[in-house]
């Protein structure tokens, strides 16, 4: 087995393979809300820069217990009484972490729970999609601590609500949760009930069935894409596509297509 996915080889994250490629990776502090501290960043970084090579073609993200994540390991930080230098080295491995999940190129599904709060929603949102449940919320509490952002709130949080959203989010404590939070862009599908695990596992599936490569596209490209000029970003789409709506592996579908054997788009009632 590769080291890459073998669980055997982590202390802070719990690795299980499914069928098809599908992977569950699970933040495994539950005793601590699955706070963030040095080593579980550094165990992210490890697999998310594996997995493609590894095989993976899916990941379901989610955190054991009741509660996804909670953010930074604030005994930790207070504990470790880091110099400037320091703390500025710990934010640079939490992007490092969230840019191999955004732009490594496999498909993540983040099945979230209770508290989704500070770097626990940083990480979230290092995630292609986001799946929630009604006792699911989301808050940057960063303002009431004393602290600020270190790991792509103001990047990717801000894309997903709007600056001045996230700006009050941070001032105030704000917490987001249900409908509102699916409507304001912090997630796109919730659930009736508890199962967000559940329809985060019936995405994964159905996504890890895609080619690996149009998959390896959708999530990175597009985010390469998005922080390019409108022309240099035409230019970079072309020849994406170029790739990719020529590779072999696709010929067997395009043929159903052809024919009218292959599924049809339909609404959904």
């Amino acid at each position: 087995m590769n080291d890459v996915v073998n669980p055997a080889t982590y202390e802070n994250l719990a690795i299980s393979e499914r069928d098809n490629g599908l992977y569950v990776v699970t933040l495994n502090r539950p005793t601590k809300r699955n706070a963030l501290d040095v080593a579980t960043i550094e165990e992210l970084i490890r697999f998310f820069s594996g997995a493609r090579m590894a095989g993976v073609r899916a990941v379901v993200l989610t955190g054991e217990g009741d509660h996804f994540c909670a953010g930074l390991d604030l005994v930790e930080h207070w504990k470790a009484d880091r110099s400037p230098d320091d703390f500025m080295h710990v934010c640079l491995r939490w992007h490092e972490a969230f840019n191999k999940m955004e732009y490594g190129g496999v498909p993540i599904i983040a099945a979230l729970k209770g508290a989704v709060v500070g770097g626990g929603l940083e990480l979230a949102s290092a995630a292609h999609i986001r799946v929630i449940d009604p006792g699911t919320y989301f808050a940057l509490p960063e303002g009431q601590r004393g602290i600020f952002t270190g790991g792509g709130a103001t990047i990717r949080v801000s894309d997903m609500i709007g600056k001045y959203r996230m700006i009050d989010m941070i001032l105030t404590g704000r917490v987001y949760q249900g409908q509102e939070a699916v409507d304001l862009g912090l997630a796109q599908y919730i659930t009736e009930d508890s199962g967000s695990m559940a329809k985060a596992m019936e995405l994964a599936d159905q996504i890890a069935q895609n080619l690996p490569l149009t998959n390896f596209a959708i999530c990175s490209a597009i985010s390469h894409l998005n922080n390019m000029s409108g022309m240099d970003a035409a230019y970079a789409e072309a020849v994406v596509g170029g790739v990719v709506n020529t590779q072999p592996a696709a010929r067997e579908r395009l043929e159903a297509f052809a024919n009218k054997t292959a599924a049809r788009v339909r609404p959904n009632s």
